[in-house]
């Protein structure tokens, strides 16, 4: 007999390196597996216990596995602290050891699990990772990640690596690269003091369609799979898409069809309150005929809306991060967006006071002919536009004749911003910001967060 097919051996349970979803700060693990020996022995008992990987202090003590028919056997360890590393470890006792259990036969164990938060990562190719530039953002025990082969590992990048993929539904054309949620892992589990896991399922190019189940939905279908292989619930979704629905034919339906996938995803894991967190598109630098400022403008309003109107989905803007190339953010940018969405996790789901978002446009009222008042929520200490001549900022105001140049602007109240026109609105009139495909790069902020504006289009002028 194989030294290895002998005590008790492990046929189902975690596998080393996974993170287990973490309720009311604690954990379960469920085991079960045969037992062999070489020789016969009498009142032979698997034993099962978990261990501080970098101590081998015991966390959960020795307990007896319940014996089964045919050398077979199960055991449950419950209450398993929020935190890890841990080592799972089993042993198969019989009667000669007596109480000295650690005399016993060996048996399998599983290094490396984490009790922490589970997330997963969707949308297109800045929620994959195409970061190609280069940053120090290293791997980190703790922060793990499911591999597209099935197998869970370090989180490092890249996230969606193909290696042996299971999934080929969302494997990459070409060898993807730097992406947020490492970083993200990171500062969540420096806060927390508990591991962070990621289930990786995002697809570079994209459309929502893939991931609304009443329309083509493939993509949420793998999803779904990947979260069901964990048999577990998973803390919030990391979502990063609109890039290839800023197009004229699906841009006007983007908010309708986002919601019933927010929907659909909350019904199928039967968690009504999942925590959804967003990226409001940058920008694209190489433009097309299929693509204008007013099909970008329309997506970036649609996500600014969904934060505003769908419960427990969050945005953070990302226009003033800088590119990798024509459409993807680079590395530094990435690690901004890492730890905005950290500090809307950190604020949004575990209610921590964190300052986590951006100023978003409240109203836009006329205050006299050629006026028009602007006031912002989410404004902690001032707008600040940075010294930008006002004809350089990224409002737009139509009317019925047209486009109306700006000729000032000037900071109100903390969070008001006073656009001077050079003529008078006529009739119906709306307020556009940031909402170019590619707007300027300078955009009011708040001064306390530095945190840029969020986009928006087609705001009615009261």
């Amino acid at each position: 007999m194989s030294r290895s097919t002998v005590g008790a051996i492990i046929d189902q349970g975690p596998q080393s390196w996974q993170i287990i979803q973490q309720e009311a700060g604690f954990g379960q693990i469920s085991l079960s597996g045969r037992w062999a020996t070489e020789e016969t022995i009498s009142d032979a008992r698997v034993y099962a216990r978990i261990v501080r990987e970098e101590t081998g202090e015991s966390v959960i003590h020795w307990q007896a596995a319940q014996q089964l028919p045919e050398k077979r056997w199960e055991i449950d360890l419950k209450h398993i602290p929020a935190g890890g590393l841990y080592r799972v470890e089993t042993c198969l006792a019989h009667a000669d050891v007596g109480p000295a259990i650690e005399w016993s036969i060996r048996g399998d164990m599983i290094h490396h699990i984490g009790i922490g938060d589970l997330f997963v990562i969707a949308g297109q190719s800045n929620s994959a990772g195409y970061g190609k530039d280069s940053a120090y953002d290293p791997p980190e025990l703790g922060v793990h990640v499911l591999r597209n082969n099935g197998s869970w590992d370090l989180a490092a990048h890249p996230l969606n690596d193909s290696t042996n993929t299971l999934h080929p539904v969302n494997m990459e054309n070409g060898n993807p690269g730097h992406s947020p949620y490492v970083h993200f892992g990171k500062l969540l589990k420096k806060e927390l003091g508990y591991p962070i896991g990621f289930l990786q399922t995002a697809l570079g190019g994209s459309k929502l369609c893939l991931w609304n189940p009443d329309e083509d939905g493939a993509l949420y279908r793998n999803m779904m799979e990947i979260i069901s292989s964990q048999q577990t619930k998973v803390k919030g979704i990391l979502w990063y898409q609109g890039c290839s629905d800023a197009v004229a034919d699906l841009c006007e339906t983007y908010l309708e069809r986002f919601q019933n996938m927010v929907n659909c995803i909350r019904r199928d894991l039967a968690s009504p309150d999942l925590p959804v967190l967003t990226v409001q598109l940058n920008r694209q630098l190489q433009t097309d005929a299929t693509v204008s400022d007013h099909t970008w403008g329309s997506v970036r309003e649609a996500q600014r809306q969904a934060a505003r109107t769908i419960s427990n989905v969050y945005v953070v803007p990302a226009l003033d991060c800088g590119m990798s190339d024509w459409i993807h953010n680079r590395c530094s940018a990435n690690l901004m967006l890492g730890e905005r969405l950290a500090r809307a996790a950190l604020a949004a789901v575990y209610h921590r006071q964190v300052r986590y978002m951006a100023p978003d446009l409240k109203s836009a009222v006329r205050t006299g002919g050629n006026q028009v008042l602007l006031e912002f929520d989410n404004v902690y200490d001032r707008l600040d536009t940075m010294g930008v001549p006002a004809s350089q900022l990224p409002f737009t105001i139509e009317d019925e004749s047209g486009v109306i140049p700006i000729t000032d602007c000037r900071l109100m109240k903390n969070n008001q911003l006073l656009l001077t026109l050079e003529r008078q609105l006529n009739g119906k009139g709306q307020v556009h910001g940031a909402h170019q495909e590619n707007p300027p790069f300078f955009l009011p902020v708040d001064f306390a967060t530095h945190m840029p504006i969020l986009a928006f289009y087609k705001v009615d002028i009261q």
